[in-house]
């Protein structure tokens, strides 16, 4: 493999083609004689829910534009080549210096400026009730106010690009539909919404559905009730955290036969992840427990879980090692199918004329993939 031309297997037909990469796309796509031996290609991942990574955490203030840059390099060697770094649930001064550091961390480092797509914020308009409250704070939740997301918007210099809030607060769908045009994308997330209330968000112009089935009471009526009314409006795509916690085998299958095309994955992964297992102080949520499995839960109420501690990559082969589908479609649910919720260029794939942010693969005994390589732009930044 050069700089400019990639020898490997297309992962929808695991067929050998030369990929050919000239000014940071891909500019050609070429048959070659069949080699096994070959890695796989396909586009790199993209994230639409990362909190941290590896000790760095979007939600302790204050961070730097150097650690943000060094979650980019981190992120590389787990396929992700586009993402978006997400502030939780705070109070709003701590909100609003979190989207300054961020948005100059863009402006003053070009390695970050193409890997992050724009900001996620998730909250803190979101339901004030346990359970669908996760490890947000309570005390630190609020009704949507257009005041405070244009003062956090500003801060972010225009970089928030999906917000997650609740459609309970009676002001939501007015609120959303104020930013119908603005280039924000609203997401229907940690909320005891009634049916009425999401029909009523989704007419205003919301989306998606964030992580569903979590951010949830533990218990709810058979039916009707806020998830069902999620899954069953064609009008909402989903995203799911795919790491054998969030979701059993069983509900992310039905959840994927409900969804089709527009279920995607995210990692909600924090900066515990690539942490040794043990007991932490989260900034946010309070004591946690990081298990040797992966499992990160609050230590007083251990069903709740704060997060994620495993990598979008992790996801991807926890679909293909449960059978859940096939090697092209976990891919794309971790890549081109982000990347279009976002109207990003990547969701072109792996195409003539799409960017050029890829990664190389090579099969597991188990059907999971390794990471053999991964690039953005058309240069390598990671793998040998």
């Amino acid at each position: 493999m050069t700089n400019d031309v990639l020898h490997a297997r297309d992962y929808r037909t695991l067929q050998p083609v030369a990929v050919k990469i000239a000014q940071g796309r891909i500019c050609a796509i070429e048959g070659l004689d069949t080699d096994e031996t070959l890695p796989i290609i396909a586009p790199g991942l993209v994230d639409l829910q990362v909190n941290g990574f590896q000790g760095i955490d979007f939600n302790h203030y204050p961070f730097s534009g150097e650690q943000v840059e060094e979650a980019v390099r981190l992120l590389w060697r787990e396929g992700v080549t586009s993402w978006l770094p997400t502030v939780i649930t705070t109070d709003a001064q701590t909100i609003g210096n979190a989207m300054c550091v961020l948005a100059q961390a863009c402006e003053q480092r070009s390695v970050v400026e193409e890997a992050i797509a724009g900001i996620h914020l998730e909250g803190p308009f979101l339901s004030p009730q346990d359970g669908p409250r996760g490890a947000h704070p309570s005390g630190a939740i609020c009704a949507p106010e257009c005041s405070l997301f244009d003062e956090w918007q500003r801060r972010a210099n225009g970089r928030i690009r999906l917000l997650t809030l609740s459609p309970e607060w009676p002001q939501a769908a007015a609120f959303i539909r104020n930013y119908q045009h603005s280039g924000v994308r609203f997401s229907i997330g940690h909320t005891a919404a009634s049916p009425a209330q999401i029909d009523e968000a989704v007419e205003a112009g919301a989306r998606l559905s964030t992580h569903l089935g979590n951010g949830a009471h533990l218990q709810l009526p058979r039916h009707p009730n806020y998830i069902w009314q999620q899954l069953a409006d064609d009008r909402l795509a989903c995203t799911v955290i795919a790491d054998g916690e969030h979701l059993p085998v069983s509900v992310l299958k039905v959840f994927m036969r409900a969804k089709g095309e527009h279920i995607m994955l995210v990692s909600d992964v924090t900066h515990f992840a690539g942490l040794a297992p043990g007991e932490y102080q989260a900034n946010i949520g309070g004591h946690v427990i990081l298990h040797p499995h992966g499992r990160l839960a609050m230590r007083d109420n251990p069903q709740l879980l704060a997060g994620s501690a495993r990598s979008l990559l992790e996801g991807v082969n926890f679909l293909l090692t449960s059978a859940l589908t096939d090697l092209p479609t976990a891919i794309e649910m971790a890549s081109v199918r982000p990347a279009r919720q976002l109207g990003l260029p990547q969701q072109a794939g792996l195409s003539v004329g799409a960017p050029a942010d890829l990664i190389t693969l090579f099969r597991r005994s188990d059907g999971g993939v390794t990471l053999a390589g991964c690039w953005k732009k058309g240069q390598k930044v990671w793998g040998d």
